[in-house]
């Protein structure tokens, strides 16, 4: 099969008001051609017919992304191309398969999140390190970690010469506090993959509580997360080291000191499944948070004031509402610009003839 998949130069440019419905729906490609502008902002459609996008990372300006069922590509010169067609061993259950990706700030290695099966046939995660000199060889670094049809996590981050990464309670709600077990869990590591030296309790484990994060950023020193809640409390925390955000003994804020509460919340709930700070050439949104939705289906901004735990959200804003469905992730780029892949063909979504797709947000 050829997977060489090719740009939509300055493609599609879309509103960035309220929902008008998805134009084109399945076994249509009318948004993949339409150009629209508005506030100044416009949405350029820089790829489409990707296969579930789910990590973003870029080396030496190159953009870099992982496909749920096992695939890495890269962006070149206007062009997707294949950089591993299947990598080896992941098993593509459910929400699991290829997760996040990271690049090794110095030396030619990558990271991702991989979903697999065990040798005793069970569903599980791991953190594998790759060797971008031979051919992205992969050798894991962590294993075991529970996994299940859901709630597997997926983030990967690296920061000031650690990696972080965020795994889901596998199904299994109970996971998330005991400490002792890496699922539900946000795990720091070395770049080689050993528990970090400075972690809370001799183990991976960072900070535990954690029903499903999928997203992760640093801003100023701060980690800062988003996390599915179950029908209520999705969450927007700030992530510090041995401390319990209260899966499932509470969902959202809560009188217990045992448990820190969110900067914010959402109920009912949309899904946040990333994490991202912008300071790009779009100088209205300078400073703000950008995370993509699933069941939402937008990109939804915050504005806070303030820092780390101390912040207040003042004020919030729906992107794009159905017009493209399902966002996975966003992220910002070597420019500054916010980048975002839809995740229509995930098995919930409805997918347009040109899902899924990576788009871009410039000024217009």
């Amino acid at each position: 099969m050829d997977r060489r998949r090719y740009l939509a130069t300055l493609g599609t440019a879309a509103a960035l008001g309220g929902c008008a419905g998805r134009s084109g729906g399945a076994g249509s490609n009318a948004d993949a051609t339409d150009t629209r502008t508005e506030g100044g902002v416009a949405v350029e459609t820089l790829a489409t017919d990707l296969e579930i996008p789910w990590g973003a990372a870029y080396r030496d300006g190159t953009l870099y992304l992982t496909e749920r069922p096992g695939r890495i590509v890269r962006l070149v010169d206007g062009e997707i191309e294949p950089v591993v067609d299947a990598v080896p061993g992941v098993e593509h259950v459910g929400e699991g398969g290829l997760l996040g990706l990271a690049f090794h700030p110095t030396e030619p290695y990558a990271y991702t999140h991989q979903t697999y099966e065990t040798a005793a046939g069970e569903t599980a995660n791991r953190l594998v390190r790759h060797d971008l000199t031979d051919d992205w060889a992969g050798e894991p670094l962590l294993t075991g970690i529970p996994g299940a049809s859901i709630h597997d996590g997926g983030r990967l981050l690296v920061h000031d010469d650690a990696l972080y990464m965020t795994c889901g309670d596998a199904a299994d709600g109970a996971n998330a506090q005991q400490r002792d077990v890496l699922a539900g869990s946000v795990l720091r590591v070395t770049l080689d993959g050993d528990p970090h030296p400075d972690n809370p309790f001799d183990s991976a484990v960072f900070s535990y509580g954690h029903r499903n994060p999928q997203g992760l950023v640093v801003r100023e020193g701060t980690l800062y997360s988003t996390e599915h809640g179950p029908q209520v409390a999705d969450e927007i925390n700030v992530l510090r080291a041995g401390e319990n955000y209260g899966w499932p003994e509470v969902r959202g804020p809560s009188d217990d000191d045992r448990f820190v509460d969110p900067l914010t919340h959402y109920s009912p709930t949309i899904a946040p499944a990333s994490a991202a700070f912008y300071d790009g050439p779009i100088e209205a949104w300078r400073g703000d948070f950008f995370f993509g939705t699933l069941k939402a289906e937008h990109v939804h901004r915050v504005r806070f004031e303030g820092a780390g735990e101390s912040a207040t959200v003042v004020e919030q804003a729906r992107l794009i509402e159905g017009e493209y469905g399902r966002i996975r992730t966003v992220f910002t780029g070597p420019a500054g610009h916010l980048h975002a892949v839809t995740s229509n063909r995930d098995g919930r979504g409805s997918p347009a003839a040109a899902d899924d797709r990576l788009l871009r947000f410039v000024p217009a």
